[in-house]
């Protein structure tokens, strides 16, 4: 039987609709654990089976191995919705979610053999491994130390970075290493400011083997857009986008659900607020707290109109099939993601140092919030000076910045 446009948009928005139902339910449950996985720097397992019970993994993963195809705006929903919730869990879904891109974009035997095994997977995109040829004449091994693998521990694939060459490198290159979690050891040294949640602790690789085929070349698939070996199918939305503006998508969509769940807060609490120094006044009735809220409404509305300015900039690359952009093009967005990371950041701290003591005990909800969003904005992939000063460079016709 045939299906017609109609009941095509009606199935899209029932799934739509559940999809952001999960994310709901995924995010309340890592909400209920916020303040424990806070303090033990990791959440429960319960999370990361939720995150794959839910099919979220698949979220950015071609449709050939079972991927969900989901529309970059309902994706952003889905990111921004976890968030809301928990901001730790918002970026272990997003990892999680667009960490299959850089596997999508493997020899093929590699998407085979990673997808086919299936699990979630991590990844440290830092090149700091060091890597040999070996002996087989064939595969490669890898030895290092790297940390903040967000996710690892629930991982069963992790991707490590190195420069390196490849039997067909005309000089060293930017690669990731994809290796079981059992060819390695974690090192729990997850003891940081925020995002603690994410149990994102370093990983040590002694000379472990890799196979060509799970070797991902990083730099020549930004470079050109083509995924190694070829074979894909380049109608699949996936494929349509240039791959580093797209796997950096995440960080601004998580922004967003902090800063939207603290100003939430605020607005709550300043309802409830009474100053005891201002003779039991209710401080909702204070034009200083309704000035504070207008003004982090309208910051939000600004960071929510750079993020959507991001998603239409990646959908309309998608519709034409781009999938390499220029360097001030790219930039612009390494711009926007600093800008967002930051505004959230101060967002939070404004928020806190207006509510004063009802917000500084540990473990609150503004104060775990605030500190998940200093971690997040710590990220070099929008390091607020160094994002403004790549786009700038662009701006005057200089190069960008070498990788994000």
């Amino acid at each position: 039987m045939a299906i017609n446009k109609q009941e095509l948009e009606s199935a899209g928005e029932l799934n739509r609709a559940a999809l952001l139902a999960k994310a709901e339910e995924i995010g309340r449950l890592a909400a209920a654990e916020a303040k424990e996985a806070d303090k033990n720097a990791r959440f429960s397992e319960k999370i990361a089976k939720a995150i794959e019970g839910a099919n979220f993994h698949k979220l950015m993963r071609p449709k050939k191995y079972e991927g969900l195809s989901v529309d970059l705006k309902t994706y952003g929903e889905i990111i921004r919705t976890v968030a809301r919730h928990s901001v730790a869990a918002g970026w272990l879904v997003y990892f999680y979610t667009i960490h299959e891109t850089w596997v999508a974009n493997l020899p093929p035997k590699g998407r085979d053999e990673i997808f086919g095994r299936g699990g979630l997977i991590a990844d440290v995109v830092a090149p700091i491994g060091k890597v040999e040829k070996d002996a087989d004449g064939e595969g490669y091994r890898l030895s290092g130390n790297w940390n903040f693998c967000s996710g690892v521990l629930w991982s069963n694939w992790i991707g490590l970075g190195a420069i390196m060459e490849l039997p067909d490198s005309k000089e060293p290159e930017y690669c990731l290493l994809a290796l079981p979690k059992s060819d390695l050891t974690v090192v729990e040294n997850w003891d940081t400011v925020g995002l603690r949640g994410t149990g994102s602790n370093g990983v040590l690789v002694d000379n472990a083997y890799v196979p060509l085929h799970r070797i991902f070349p990083a730099g020549r698939v930004m470079a050109t857009g083509v995924p190694a070996g070829g074979d894909y199918d380049k109608n699949d939305p996936v494929y349509r986008m240039p791959f580093m503006p797209l796997f950096l998508l995440g960080f601004p969509l998580v922004a967003l659900g902090g800063a939207e769940k603290i100003v939430s807060l605020f607005k709550e609490r300043t309802e409830k607020r009474v100053r005891v120094f201002k003779m039991g006044a209710s401080e909702k009735d204070f034009s200083g707290s309704q000035r504070v809220l207008a003004e982090l409404k309208l910051q939000l509305n600004s960071i929510e109109g750079l993020v959507n300015l991001y998603i239409e900039k990646l959908q309309a690359w998608q519709t034409e099939g781009k999938t390499v952009v220029s360097d001030e093009e790219r930039e612009h967005l390494f711009a926007l993601r600093g800008h967002v990371a930051k505004a959230a950041t101060d967002i939070a701290v404004k928020v806190m140092l207006t509510l004063g003591g009802t917000a500084i005990f540990k473990g609150d909800e503004v104060e775990l919030i605030t500190r998940d969003l200093l971690a997040l904005a710590a990220h070099p992939n929008h390091l607020y000076e160094d994002s403004l000063a790549a786009f700038g460079r662009t701006l005057f016709g200089f190069a960008g910045d070498p990788v994000w």
